[in-house]
């Protein structure tokens, strides 16, 4: 399966894990609390008690304790696979102290209900569903097979079948619906902290790219003069050769480099600029516009369209639009064997451009962290050599950055095997960019 990063991330709600430490904690609070329940029950109200088996049962709970103490360290969170099984331990150490002392006429049996709450809130709904119906089966297995009730005297009281019954009910309704408002409201606690993380994360992707024009600006500024100084020498290199020389193809190159230098540099300068009045262009020149600066690196790069084009979006000339695209095929190229495909499509309500090379792809351990600053993923420089590393990892977190301003949502992947390379597409609805028939 290829590997995809959808930007914006989703902020679906995900169980965080209950901490060793909070579950050790609480065991010992219902440890302390139980062997206290058996001696104040059966010294001070002098209700006769099996003690020995209910003191073996909260001693083993003391056991687990402290092999979890000393198994795991404390700021371990357990997953599911893990603090299931613990929980429903719980649930069946319970049952073991009912069944010993009196099963569902035993009012401590309102104690059922803690498991299942401490799973609503840190696991996930199915955990803790499947501990819900474990412990309403135990529940109910405890009403049916039981010691007698402790009690004082010979008139032990014995609670009708059908007020069991009711009790058991009213236990099983408990346990779903306070089970299900705790997951509730937990889930809800949770998508509310990924949104924060979610905005907190862009923020500070805003602020680090705001800080980038400045630098942008200061960088065309400085480099204005010593870029105007190599063409002048250019220029006096290209007179003092001739045609047929074999330097001259080099010297040409050079020549359309600091071109592409100073265009590249007026396009930085001019990104936080307005569109003029009527610089408006159809989608497919927006697109030649895109990738003609990449077509002379020996990389054959091809513009497909629909055959239908009556429909056509057209866009306003957005200087952080042609860069944030031109980016990803300067990308693409980079990575490229041979060929780039830059597709688009659309229809009445929505716009597509897919940009795909035939390289290695993304590496895996960049993949999940593509498109954040100072990542790098570039797998060879044009002019460099293979093992030749470029690039500070800025232009795809850059790109990304303005093409989100513009609306677009951006999805990364490695292309389905047996093709190889990467795909980016970009989408859009037409009403984001101000689309026009």
């Amino acid at each position: 399966m290829p590997h995809r990063t959808t930007f914006p991330a989703s902020s679906e709600g995900r169980s965080l894990g209950l901490r060793i430490d909070t579950l050790i904690r609480l065991r010992w609070l219902a440890v302390v609390g139980q062997a206290v329940s058996l001696v104040v029950v059966n010294d001070l109200l002098g209700f006769p008690l099996p003690l020995f088996p209910c003191l073996l049962a909260v001693g083993l709970s003391a056991v687990v304790n402290l092999l979890l103490r000393a198994r795991f360290p404390v700021a371990r969170r357990l997953g599911d696979i893990s603090a299931g099984p613990l929980l429903a331990y719980d649930v069946l150490q319970l049952t073991a102290l009912l069944y010993l002392t009196g099963g569902l006429s035993n009012p401590f049996a309102l104690l059922y209900l803690a498991p299942v709450m401490i799973s609503a809130t840190a696991l996930t709904w199915t955990t803790t569903a499947t501990l819900g119906l474990f412990a309403t089966v135990c529940a109910g297995a405890v009403g049916l097979w039981h010691w007698p009730l402790p009690w004082a005297g010979e008139d032990v009281p014995v609670l009708p079948d059908l007020f069991l019954a009711g009790i058991w009910v009213s236990l099983s309704v408990s346990i779903g619906f306070i089970g299900l408002h705790s997951w509730r409201v937990a889930e809800e606690a949770r998508e509310l902290a990924d949104a924060l993380a979610a905005t907190e994360l862009v923020l500070a992707r805003e602020q680090h790219l705001s800080q980038l024009d400045g630098l942008a600006a200061a960088a065309a500024h400085e480099l204005g003069t010593p870029l105007a100084t190599i063409a002048l020498v250019v220029k006096e290199m290209q007179r003092s050769v001739t045609p047929d020389s074999p330097y001259a193809e080099d010297i040409g190159l050079l020549r359309d480099q600091v071109k592409r230098c100073r265009d590249i540099l007026q396009t930085l300068t001019s990104l936080g600029s307005g569109d003029a009045p009527f610089d408006r262009m159809p989608l497919s020149l927006l697109l030649e516009e895109v990738v003609g600066p990449h077509r002379d690196f020996g990389i054959t790069i091809s513009v497909s369209l629909p055959e239908d084009r009556s429909d056509e979006p057209v866009l306003a000339r957005n200087p952080g639009l042609i860069y944030g695209l031109g980016n990803l095929v300067e990308n693409a190229v980079d990575f490229a064997a041979g060929h780039v495909a830059v597709e688009a499509r659309w229809t009445t309500t929505r716009m597509e451009i897919v940009v795909r090379d035939d390289g290695p792809g993304f590496a895996p351990e960049v993949s999940d962290r593509i498109g954040q600053p100072y990542v790098t993923s570039r797998g060879r420089d044009r002019i460099g050599g293979p093992e030749e590393e470029s690039g500070l990892g800025l232009g795809f977190f850059i790109a990304k950055t303005l093409l989100e301003r513009s609306g677009a949502t951006l999805w990364v992947e490695n292309r389905a095997p047996p093709d190889t390379g990467a795909e980016v597409k970009i989408s859009w609805t037409r009403s984001a960019l101000a689309l026009e028939r």
